[in-house]
């Protein structure tokens, strides 16, 4: 499993052999369980992941009720960046959605590997970028297109999370009741079998 963060970051640039070693050896993985907490509102964000295997999910808890903002696989970072960086409380939760592996980060063990490494400065910097994009994204989607829309975009860019997490937190992330997302996959069901 270790051979999955290096790879994601050879990706993005070339690593000499001695920059993997540093990497191996700075990592810290641990799997937990299904509905761990990982974050919870109020909470200093003291660590950041990176999902080797499973799903995390980020949501807000507004007048009682769960608000899924997004759900985190495989090959993604999961930060609560403003609290990770300027160390204020977050606002939101993050939660294990099934047994998940991570690697975890700590600000220490990313400050050792920059004077050690210079160049992970850059890499870092260019893996929240492309992290920031894909949330940009995200939030653009909800602005832009119909809650239909959404779930056929979810459909092709991360069919299998359709399948992983349960549908009332799939209906929340895309900002809909279960009921309504029921009937539009009823609607594309229908639709599909038509065109047959």
């Amino acid at each position: 499993m270790q051979d999955q963060l290096i790879a994601y970051f050879s990706a993005i640039m070339p690593l000499t052999a001695e920059e993997i070693a540093g990497i191996r050896e700075s990592m810290c993985i641990r799997t937990f369980k299904k509905g761990t907490v990982l974050l919870k509102e109020g909470q200093i964000a003291k660590e950041c992941y990176f999902v080797l295997k499973g799903c995390v999910r980020q949501y807000y808890v507004v007048e009682g009720e769960e608000k899924t903002s997004n759900f985190f696989t495989e090959n993604q970072w999961v930060v609560s960046v403003n609290s990770f960086m300027n160390k204020t409380p977050a606002n939101h939760y993050f939660d294990c959605t099934e047994e998940t592996t991570l690697v975890i980060g700590t600000e220490q063990k990313e400050n050792d590997l920059y004077s050690q490494f210079p160049k992970f400065e850059k890499l870092a910097r260019i893996a929240l970028e492309k992290g920031f994009g894909e949330q940009q994204a995200i939030v653009a989607t909800r602005v832009t297109d119909s809650p239909e829309q959404r779930y056929l975009q979810l459909l092709t860019q991360q069919p299998a999370l359709v399948q992983r997490v349960p549908q009332y937190q799939l209906a929340s992330y895309l900002g809909i009741k279960p009921e309504s997302l029921s009937r539009i996959r009823k609607r594309i069901a229908l639709k599909a079998k038509a065109e047959q």
